[in-house]
């Protein structure tokens, strides 16, 4: 299949460089010019597509390049970008950074790549001046075909860009434009804390920040040339990827609250083209699950800044724990893992698995992971695969060993529990990377609902 789709990439030197300031900034300038506009994010960032949600009004999809086959990269794009008058698609860490120190495998470049997006670079001016030509220059040359065809200075004052923006004119003339700065503006500065940037939910005056950005974008980037940048990309060529449609509907119980908010929304999305109807609930503020449900998605979060709460929310802990155990299918992931673990530090948790989680003070067994079953489960069977990542501070005494997780570089290590009804670990991962273990969860969520409707008759319900 072919669809126009007219996009753009917004890369940066590496992180903390800005990019998704600017990128914030320009999603929401082009919003308030009433245009329809889809946001991405490279890699498998949970955080920066929940300001792209709050800016664009529509869900924000994840680019992996090593989740994803280069089709299903271009498909994923092309689905969200389909009712869109332009995409931009947000980088992850540098440019050229990719699975591992030294290859671009899965990094920004090659991302863009393979959807046929030009690049825009944003690159921080604080602290530098004509050295910043130097850097615009390394990234160029790097690579033959590097794909940028714009930069957009950050940090940087009026005065100064209008110096930089001719020697870079000077300098790169037909290779790549200068499309504007944004000065800078330390009221609009987003929080981090140790997983990244703060969740939108929590930025005190993220609509104020948003609109003050993205003012300072419509009178200091060249808006107009970006358009026209995400005009020149061509057709995006691609296979549609299928899924099985079920004729029946299974209701899914999904974990959505402060505690619990790290989802990949073309993930969701799988689980509801295969028919289930997603229904949220909250793990903080819920005294129970919801009713006639036949499947638990825990997805992951920060449930160690919230433990004391979870923990005095005894009524929804015992009926987790009376669900999963009765064999309601269940996927609990990194934070999700916890909250059934027996203990986040001192704070009782749900209690189905041994072990509690403790602080273990740095990343533990971060980055991306090629996950093998060891045993059949409720996802695959033995030998199956499926790509993810880990990426947490905490760890757990008993973390698991019903699958195999392998770095790219080679290191192996056991995760996860698992059975027939259940996953869960402290590995992620997104139905796409293999569309076989959400058709597996579906089918299993609707032979539970045959099992509850059985009970309900036989019980005269």
């Amino acid at each position: 299949m072919e669809q126009t789709a007219g996009r753009f990439l917004l890369a940066g030197t590496g992180s903390g460089c800005g990019k998704t300031t600017v990128t914030c900034a320009v999603v929401q300038a082009l919003a308030d010019r009433g245009l329809r506009v889809g946001a991405f994010k490279c890699g498998p960032d949970y955080i920066d597509p929940m300001f792209h949600s709050r800016i664009t009004g529509a869900k924000s999809a994840n680019l992996d390049g090593f989740f994803f086959s280069e089709n299903t990269l271009r498909y994923l794009l092309a689905r969200n970008s389909r009712d869109r008058d332009v995409s931009v698609i947000e980088g992850v860490m540098g440019y050229y950074d990719g699975a591992g120190m030294t290859t671009t495998r899965a990094s920004t470049w090659e991302t863009g790549r393979t959807v046929g997006a030009p690049a825009v670079l944003a690159v921080s001016a604080r602290g530098a001046a004509l050295s910043v030509l130097a850097v615009i220059q390394g990234f160029l040359t790097l690579e033959a075909d590097s794909g940028i065809r714009g930069v957009i200075l950050n940090h940087c004052s009026p005065m100064a860009y209008q110096s930089l923006a001719g020697a870079i004119r000077e300098r790169f003339a037909g290779r790549l434009e200068p499309l504007g700065f944004l000065p800078p503006m330390p009221e609009c500065a987003l929080e981090s804390r140790h997983l990244g940037l703060v969740t939108a939910g929590e930025v005190e005056g993220l609509r104020e920040k948003m609109g003050l950005l993205a003012r300072q974008a419509e009178r200091t980037i060249d808006l107009d040339g970006l358009l026209r940048l995400a005009d020149s990309a061509p057709p995006l060529r691609f296979d549609p990827v299928e899924l099985p449609r079920y004729g029946e509907r299974a209701r899914i119980a999904v974990a959505r609250d402060r505690a619990f908010c790290f989802y990949y929304e073309d993930s969701l999305a799988a689980l509801e083209e295969l028919g289930g109807e997603l229904v949220p609930f909250s793990p903080l503020s819920d005294g129970a699950l919801p009713e006639n449900i036949h499947g638990l998605l825990l997805g992951g979060g920060y449930p160690e800044l919230y433990a004391a709460d979870l923990a005095r929310n005894e009524s929804m802990r015992r009926a987790v724990r009376a669900a999963v155990e009765a064999g309601l299918p269940c996927i609990a992931e990194c934070g999700g893992f916890m909250y059934l673990t027996q203990a986040i530090g001192e704070h009782p948790m749900a209690g189905v698995l041994p072990g509690r989680c403790f602080d273990a003070g740095r990343l533990t067994r971060f980055g991306y992971v090629t996950l093998r079953a060891r045993e059949d489960c409720l996802l695959c069977r033995a030998g199956e695969e499926i790509r993810g990542h880990e990426f947490h501070y905490w760890d757990a005494e008993a973390p698991g060993g019903a699958f195999t997780a392998r770095k790219p570089g080679g290191r192996t290590w056991d995760c996860a529990i698992a059975a027939k009804t259940l996953y869960a670990g402290y590995p992620h991962f997104h139905f796409y990377a293999n569309p076989a273990f959400a058709v597996n969860f579906y089918e299993a969520c609707l032979k539970e609902k045959k099992r509850y409707a059985g009970d309900n008759e036989a019980h005269g319900h």
